[in-house]
């Protein structure tokens, strides 16, 4: 899957720095394009608007106001709808197509609800005064790594709790549509039809979702993986790990040796497909440079000396493991983190390599980033 010419497109968006803004951002890491943000609100200016406008082939409008009081709610989302409509009435190529980041709450009656639909409504009429196309994508409930508790999501609130020891409570046990945030992404794009948003939506209750994530927790913090046979349950367990990493790296393993050598286990997996490799490293040599989007991976040095090293994309911040064969123990590769590991000893490196799936290399969820 790829955007069109991706060197040629120029995408403005709002919200970047939010929750779904930067899962956007991540997945145009994959299909290419230049991400151009537009701070609304009090950080609004409309001459850097009317920049990152200009020539744009796309305006997707994530930013928007879900808490707060009635007033602040109602106010903040119209706001922010008239504030690009301005922008988008003055530049002289406006982009060709708008993508609103919509509710299934709208027009429930809420404020919230109410609030989304007179925002959605305001931004189809600019649209079609200025002659471009306007997609208004109502996105479920969405989930994902690094949401903010309290604020985004149920799942982002019990991943926190739960993986800070604490006992999320189940205030209103219902059904929910969840939709994870990089497929959200893949809409927002155009990579996914909204047509077929639905086929990649779960229906779960809260109960369930707590089930799940003490699950995880239970058979993570012994150094094994979940059941992950299913993208829901693969989906949700990188949710989870998000809310424990750096502080549950690395794994560390139980080495057996006596004088016939040496054994320990590399990972133990409680469900779904998993793939091992092998590899050998000379010295000096890096591998890596690369993030994931989806893909649960493990790396395991058996011998010699490593420097391994991770990155939350967007970030500056390093995370570096020093390991050893004669000291084994696995870090897991989060979701989102560019990561490397090189070869800083005089011998040969010997590591294995543990990933949840079966290399597609049509679909090889690989996006370069240097560390």
């Amino acid at each position: 899957m790829s955007l069109a010419h991706p060197e040629q497109k120029k995408i403005a968006i709002t919200g970047a720095n939010g929750f779904l803004g930067f899962h956007v951002r991540a997945a145009m890491q994959e299909y290419g394009g230049n991400a151009v943000c537009i701070p609304l609100g009090d950080s609004f200016s409309l001459t850097n608007a009317e920049k990152a406008l200009e020539g744009a082939t796309q305006l997707i409008h994530l930013a928007g106001v879900n808490r707060g009081t009635d007033q602040e709610v109602s106010d903040g989302n119209l706001l922010f709808a008239k504030q690009l409509s301005t922008a988008l009435k003055t530049v002289e190529n406006p982009p060709a197509e708008i993508v609103y980041a919509n509710s299934i709450q709208a027009g429930n009656g809420s404020v919230y609800g109410l609030a989304k639909e007179q925002a959605g409504v305001f931004l189809e009429d600019v649209a079609n005064g200025i002659e471009s196309t306007f997609k208004n994508i109502e996105l479920p409930n969405l989930f994902g790594e690094f949401g903010r508790p309290f604020y985004n999501s149920v799942v982002a609130t019990f991943s926190h709790q739960i993986a800070n020891g604490e006992r999320p409570e189940v205030k209103q046990d219902k059904e929910l549509t969840l939709l994870h945030a990089q497929d959200a992404a893949d809409v927002l794009l155009g990579v996914v039809e909204v047509s077929e948003m639905g086929s990649h939506c779960e229906l779960v209750t809260v109960t369930e979702i707590k089930r799940l994530l003490e699950e995880f927790k239970e058979f993570y913090s012994a150094g094994e993986f979940p059941d992950i046979s299913t993208t829901f349950r693969r989906n949700l367990f990188n949710t989870y790990r998000s809310y424990v990493f750096p502080a549950q790296a690395p794994i560390l393993i139980t080495r057996h040796a006596d004088d016939r050598g040496s054994f320990f286990e590399i990972v133990r997996s409680n469900g779904g497909t998993g793939q091992t490799s092998f590899s050998t490293t000379v010295p000096g040599v890096t591998r890596g440079d690369h993030f994931h989007r989806r893909k649960v991976e493990r790396f395991t040095v058996l011998s010699g000396e490593a420097e391994i090293s991770l990155r939350k994309i967007f970030t500056d911040e390093v995370f570096t493991y020093k390991v050893s064969g004669e000291a084994p123990l696995s870090i897991d590769m989060p979701t989102f983190y560019t990561h490397k590991i090189e070869n800083i000893g005089g011998q040969t490196l010997y590591t294995a390599f543990w990933t949840n799936d079966i290399f597609d290399p049509t679909n090889p969820d690989t996006i370069v980033e240097a560390v």
